[in-house]
């Protein structure tokens, strides 16, 4: 037994929180009560998604809302079925490449935004899985937003952080009156943002892409000198696509396929099933450095194929083939780190070919908001959406109450890289939902149905970290049997690697961020292969996971929360 109040063999300072009806783990209290009221009320898993979309818009506005974009993972027990509703907006029609080639990418602004693809996702899944009306889903948003809602301690610093948001006026109005950013409880309400979200409840997908808030969009984005236009908002829509998997270790991991970096998982799982994981130990020197390089492998692969495949030939049967998976591992030297090339997936794929140019990459935090719901029925869905980096834009959009994204910055300005900018194209993405099954899963690109139970549901934000964090919680559950407490409070790491990482300027520095709970020895370890070490604090990873297990054998549900940030679990 491990000395910490709720630990079982691992440390763990909160609960595993149990249910038997329906669970929801969300970035923010209030937002999971939110859902929770959905499923109380008799709603599916689908209902309660999009309550607690539409409230973390309201409480958690640093990561998320209707300014953004989003993925959801969405499974249908009675169908065994998974499916993923690709809710990511485009390149404005107006993008000039060698425009931004002359100036750069800003990280904020008006020049920043891309088309706001997430609430025609959220209207497509409602039409197809929900069982109640939207104004039945916004209305605790809506109440919310019109009354108010205490700012927690994470936003209150976020919001003093960001210079812009304090001093542009339609932002400042909002959420920093008089140019002071709030205090820890001080009151927000978001007036403007309650009628939008009426708006969208009465008028539907119209209201937001063609009525009146499309003509308040475009015309702040113009007054401001940005690109959009009445065509992007018209032409944005979501879409439904199958879903990705592969085997681990008697389990079936599925993911959201291109333009989402989903397959960055499979590839990793692929890799790290070809090491005896338990023998190398739990978060030992010998498994970190493992998995590490099974990242950067994974991560070159990324750099040179995978783009908008509406754009591009993304060899994704290849990138997760088993057999590619032990060609690549055996690249990995277990005594030292090592700097690699991307391999030839396409040979795995059926085909043949090569990579174009591989550029640089820079690591960069974005703040997205990921959360996770099981309802009574068995049905589950893990929904990210994001508003790129904390505040998005840092704009509100003239008198809508919403807050723009700033999703430009994930693109490459190279006309030689697989993911350069061009109008109408999206962007690749970090966002990956998660679902893992016991067996055989339902049925995936190049893969057929099995009858395996759903066995977790998990998602984390944290831009590049997403993958890397995913990969550590479902090994720890898998292979160590830590409690879902205990692998969302285990002490986390991050590798950043040129040329991998997403965000402009596409430069960083080769490290490994580690959490100073990893012993010293561990440290001396990995540096003397070859890793150098950037510590973070005890609690310091990028990332807020959450996560849903369901018991095979009493159906129980076991949620749980990351508590690096605001997130919470509630469970019935």
């Amino acid at each position: 037994m491990v000395q910490s109040p709720h630990g079982i063999n691992f440390e763990s300072n909160r609960p595993v929180i149990m249910g038997r009806n329906g669970m929801v783990s969300a970035g923010h209290p209030l937002a999971a009560q939110a859902g929770m009221a959905i499923l109380q009320k008799g709603g599916n898993a689908m209902d309660a998604a999009i309550a607690t979309a539409a409230a973390l818009n309201v409480v958690e506005p640093n990561m998320s809302g209707v300014g953004g974009d989003g993925y959801i993972m969405i499974y249908n027990r009675a169908q065994n079925k998974v499916d993923v509703c690709n809710a990511t907006g485009a390149a404005p029609y107006a993008t000039d490449l060698a425009t931004y080639q002359a100036t750069g990418i800003p990280q904020k602004g008006i020049l920043s935004v891309s088309v706001p693809g997430l609430v025609d996702g959220w209207l497509a899944a409602h039409e197809k899985y929900a069982t109640l009306r939207l104004s039945e889903l916004f209305a605790a948003a809506i109440d919310l937003a019109d009354n108010g809602f205490p700012v927690s301690h994470v936003l209150s610093r976020v919001i003093a952080g960001d210079r812009l948001v304090q001093e542009f006026p339609t932002s400042q109005a909002i959420f920093a009156p008089g140019g002071k950013a709030p205090k820890p409880g001080d009151v927000i309400r978001q007036r403007d943002l309650a009628k939008t979200f009426q708006a969208i409840a009465d008028g539907g997908r119209d209201a937001f892409y063609q009525g009146e808030i499309a003509e308040a969009i475009v015309k702040f984005s113009q007054e401001q000198g940005g690109l959009l236009s009445m065509k992007d908002l018209a032409d944005c829509r979501s879409r439904w696509e199958e879903p990705i998997s592969t085997s681990y270790n008697g389990h079936s991991v599925y993911e959201a396929p291109p333009n989402s970096s989903g397959h960055i998982l499979l590839q990793e799982l692929n890799m790290v099933e070809q090491f005896d994981l338990k023998s190398l130990g739990c978060s030992t020197a010998e498994s970190i450095h493992m998995m590490v390089e099974a990242k950067k492998l994974a991560f070159i692969d990324r750099e040179a194929y995978m783009a908008d495949p509406d754009h591009t030939d993304v060899p994704t049967l290849g990138l997760i083939s088993k057999e590619y998976a032990k060609e690549r591992a055996k690249l990995i030297d277990p005594d030292r780190a090592s700097d690699p090339t991307h391999g030839d997936p396409w040979v795995f794929q059926g085909g043949s070919g090569g990579a174009g140019k591989v550029a640089a990459g820079a690591i960069k935090e974005e703040d997205t908001t990921c959360f996770v719901i099981v309802d009574r029925w068995g049905n589950a869905v893990s929904l990210l959406q994001s508003i790129q980096s904390s505040l998005g834009s840092s704009l509100v959009a003239g008198n809508t109450g919403i807050l723009l994204n700033n999703r430009m910055t994930y693109w490459h300005l190279d006309p030689g890289h697989v993911d350069c900018l061009q109008p109408g194209k999206r962007v690749r993405h970090t966002m990956n939902p998660v679902m893992v099954f016991n067996g055989d899963g339902p049925a995936s690109m190049g893969k057929a149905a099995g009858d395996g139970n759903l066995m977790l549901v998990c998602g984390t934000p944290g831009a590049d970290t997403q993958v890397q964090t995913n990969m550590q919680v479902i090994t720890h559950l898998i292979d160590f049997g830590m409690t879902v407490s205990e692998a969302v409070e285990a002490p986390r790491w991050r590798n950043s690697h040129s040329p991998t990482e997403s965000n402009v300027p596409h430069v960083c520095d080769n490290l490994l961020h580690m959490e100073s709970r990893f012993g010293a020895e561990i440290r001396q370890e990995l540096e003397s292969r070859g890793h150098q070490l950037n510590m973070m604090t005890d609690w310091g990873a990028q990332g807020s996971e959450m996560m849903i297990q369901v018991d095979s054998e009493t159906g129980a549900l076991h949620g749980a929360a990351d508590p690096r940030r605001d997130g919470y679990t509630v469970g019935w």
